[in-house]
């Protein structure tokens, strides 16, 4: 196994795979054969290896795209990082559309591949049939979990009668009051977009009743997130906490309706181009575009050729990359929705005088990601190749097949709720840091790096390091895919095992 890779023929750097010591030669490809290089000084393994002279403020190419420009000249066989790299990008910019499917005609789906889903009555497909308790407002968090907690071991002391009622999960959050304008909106419709998801096969929506978002002010939203049936007395049921003498026993009384509901539910074949799958990533390293966020692409490539769905999200990181998917745009509507999508953040962050492109974390720099375009360029791997099909604002649901892009931040609980919210109903996400968190919906780790998936073997799923091993990219996403239908099936991942489900709103905007 080589030490490094060269991820692009028009490449000025190679990313070392293992540490590559000073004064150690490698033989990187050149126009002719190879051309010997000398290591300057200690390459990390993630980190880059300059392999040409650059000068000072020239381009530093990786995927065959600058991610940024040099401080000062640097020799081949130098580190290349944040030391003597900067970002290239600017504010605002100005964008034309050149489509890169323009006169290609679209394949048909392939393929019959089936999962053991639930079906709903509206039509929609859980991969979970779960009881979820859905607090309106944070002043009931605790006793949303306090209600779940118990009813829980009410499910379970009914044995196989109930067998096919999943988990009852609360979903604490401390918004719901004292919001205003947008941000109150963005919170209600997230709330109404979890109420309706197919993963719930019953849901408690339980308020105070004297917050802004109280249970008569959501019911508008529900119905127009869920469409007819979304307020189903069968599935949903409300509780307002001030208007009754013991709030958790006629929760518990509620949640059994739920579940004797629930369970009448089976698990049957459907096909796979009903499967909706998130797409994030988060403590990247300098193998994250390398290794799982490909895979995760030619994932989502294979799904989408089944007639499937994907979303890709964390809008800031597709920053210096963003034109790779506006040129991928079906049509110039869509460009121009995908336009807005980066331009509408990029203003977000100066209408609170925050640097648009101070973005990687001090994992990331760690693991090898020097500026935000080599962070945005292996981030967007996980976008594949198909055209991108549907640009849906925060709280939005998905409504078009293939590939999709949500507005949302990078910050992982945001971001993956709002996947999940958007329909998803699983999240993949990849990581070279390792992360215990989870979603609403079964969330996927798949490592970057065998180290990661060897050490952590409680949080990670699904380990793309080997492709850093000389492992077959196209057996490696067969496996991934075969995995996704597990899960899909019923297979738990780490997280639903150890028994995290986390939740969070994008906050956005005055505290009252």
């Amino acid at each position: 196994m080589q030490n490094f890779l060269k991820i692009n023929d028009n490449d000025n750097v190679i990313v070392a795979l293992n540490t590559i010591p000073a004064g150690e030669k490698v033989s990187v490809p050149a126009s002719e054969g190879t051309e010997e290089i000398t290591a300057l000084e200690e390459i990390p393994a993630g980190h880059k290896m300059a392999v040409r002279d650059i000068p000072a403020g020239g381009e530093v190419i990786k995927y065959g795209y600058r991610i940024g420009n040099t401080k000062e000249e640097v020799k081949a066989g130098a580190w290349i990082h944040t030391h003597n790299v900067r970002t290239a990008l600017g504010d605002l910019l100005e964008y034309n559309y050149e489509p890169v499917f323009a006169g290609k005609e679209e394949q048909a789906p392939v393929g019959d591949e089936t999962f053991m889903g639930f079906v709903r009555p509206d039509g929609k497909v859980g991969v979970r049939n779960e009881i979820w308790v859905i607090p309106t407002v944070g002043c009931v968090n605790n006793v949303a979990e306090s209600i779940a907690k118990q009813a829980a071991m009410w499910v379970i002391s009914q044995g196989d009668r109930l067998k096919n009622v999943g988990s009852v999960i609360a979903f604490p959050h401390p918004y719901g009051c004292s919001q205003m304008g947008d941000d109150q909106e963005y919170t209600r419709k997230i709330l109404a977009d979890l109420i309706n998801h197919p993963n719930a096969a019953g849901v408690l929506v339980l308020g105070l009743g004297c917050e802004n978002s109280n249970i008569e002010v959501m019911k508008p939203y529900i119905m127009e997130a869920g469409h007819s049936g979304a307020c189903d007395e069968n599935r949903v049921k409300f509780l307002v906490a001030q208007d009754c003498s013991d709030e958790v026993d006629e929760g518990i009384e509620m949640i059994k309706e739920l579940a004797e509901y629930a369970g009448s539910f089976q698990r049957e074949p459907v096909s796979v181009s009903k499967l909706i799958i998130g797409m994030k990533c988060g403590g990247s390293d300098g193998l994250s575009g390398i290794t799982a966020n490909p895979l995760v692409g030619r994932f989502s490539d294979r799904l989408i050729s089944r007639g499937g769905t994907t979303i890709l999200t964390e809008v800031p990181e597709m920053f210096g990359a963003e034109t790779i998917l506006m040129n991928r745009c079906a049509d110039e509507a869509l460009f121009h929705q995908t336009v807005d999508l980066i331009n509408d953040f990029k203003n977000y962050f100066k209408s609170h005088n925050q640097t648009i492109y101070e973005n990687p974390s001090p994992g990331n720099k760690k693991g090898g990601i020097s500026t935000l375009e080599d962070k945005s360029l292996g981030c967007t791997q996980k976008s594949g190749s198909a055209p991108v099909k549907g640009v849906l604002q925060y709280g939005e649901t998905v409504q078009t097949s293939g590939l999709n892009l949500l507005s949302a931040p990078g910050n992982d609980l945001v971001a993956s709720t709002a996947l999940a919210a958007a329909g998803a109903q699983i999240v993949l996400f990849t990581t070279g840091r390792g992360t215990p968190f989870a979603s609403p919906v079964p969330t996927v780790k798949i490592s970057t790096n065998s180290g990661l998936a060897g050490k952590k073997r409680n949080w990670i799923d699904f380990n793309a390091g080997v492709l850093a091993e000389d492992a077959d990219m196209e057996k490696e996403t067969k496996a991934l895919f075969d995995y996704v239908v597990e899960v899909a099936s019923g297979r738990y991942v780490r997280s639903e095992v150890a028994g995290y489900h986390d939740m969070a709103i994008f906050k956005q905007g005055v505290t009252l």
